[in-house]
């Protein structure tokens, strides 16, 4: 007799144990850098200090005080946060015990529950052969878990035709007016053209893409004569992995198309970070606070630009 799958509310106390419980220590609760808002209130102005935001200079008083001085600001509401969950069929490949939707759902899991938990709100768009579910934007520990069961629960897609990201972000563009953080979690196995939609996207929000991965997808082994099947088309053909040559083309194949996946974000202006099946989940979200973090420091110019340097002039001696 099979064991039942687990439910929502057994994975999520797995996942409070396990990982947000070691995440807890090591951000040691630096989750408003993480997360910042988008309104702002000017609080105070105070002297300005090395890797402040230079956009944030109040020139007037500088000017008066003949010293830099910058505004602080609180922020007047929470993050709202989108997750867009490509899960087309690729998305349900695994070479080892984990597949790339089980990463996703624990992922987005965490996430999710790092941010209500601090009062801010979350919602999911979900695509299969297109966007055909979303699920409104709201806050605590009572949705986190609505949204994983969502997850654990949704039958793997039918094999159909090739994946459109394109289509699947113009409709949420649509459906999200308010600048929000928004992931978009895909494999980036797509038809050509989702470059420019993910650029508007990444126009009105901050947009973080999140790549799933499997290794057996940059690099087959050496397993002899294995039946590869197309998870998008359905389409299957006998190849021999014991042919080198065989095994450096599909190598090429495959740097071709990360080439590709990273010229496309580049070009989108698009942070990606990648997400394999055999990462520690609590490493991939520390990657994560490193790429905000740095985000960060590049907005803020990384200190004071030698133009905006006050120095006071060199008292005259008198001869």
């Amino acid at each position: 007799m099979s064991a039942s799958p687990p439910t929502a509310e057994a994975v999520l106390r797995r996942l409070e144990w396990t990982v947000i419980r070691r995440l807890d220590g090591a951000l040691h609760g630096d989750y408003r850098t993480l997360f910042r808002g988008y309104g702002l209130d000017l609080a105070d102005l105070r002297e300005y200090q090395y890797q402040d935001d230079v956009r944030h200079i109040d020139w007037n008083v500088t000017a008066r005080m003949q010293t830099p001085y910058v505004r602080e600001f609180n922020e007047e509401r929470e993050v709202c946060a989108w997750f867009l969950l490509d899960l087309s069929p690729s998305v349900d490949f695994g070479s080892q015990t984990v597949n790339k939707r089980a990463v996703l759902a624990e992922f987005v899991t965490v996430l999710a529950r790092l941010l209500t938990r601090h009062g801010n709100r979350v919602g999911a768009m979900l695509y299969g052969e297109r966007l055909d579910t979303v699920i409104p934007a709201r806050s605590g520990r009572i949705h986190a878990l609505r949204l994983l069961h969502r997850l654990l629960t949704r039958p793997e897609s039918p094999v159909a035709a090739t994946t459109d990201l394109g289509d699947f972000m113009r409709g949420a563009f649509a459906l999200m007016p308010r600048r929000s953080l928004v992931f978009v979690l895909s494999d980036f196995i797509s038809a050509p053209g989702w470059g420019k939609p993910l650029a508007q996207l990444a126009q009105r929000h901050e947009v973080i893409a999140v790549r799933l991965q499997d290794a057996a997808e940059a690099a087959i082994p050496d397993i002899g004569l294995v039946l590869l099947e197309d998870p998008e088309t359905g389409e299957q053909l006998f190849v021999d992995t014991a042919d080198k040559a065989f095994r450096e083309r599909y190598g090429a194949l495959a740097q071709q198309r990360e080439d590709e996946i990273r010229r496309m974000l580049a070009q989108a202006g698009v942070d990606g970070l990648e997400l394999s099946t055999d990462d520690d989940l609590v490493d991939a979200i520390l990657r994560f606070a490193d790429l905000r973090r740095r985000r960060s420091q590049l907005a803020s110019g990384g200190g004071v630009p030698a133009h905006l340097s006050w120095q006071r002039p060199p008292e005259r001696t008198v001869a």
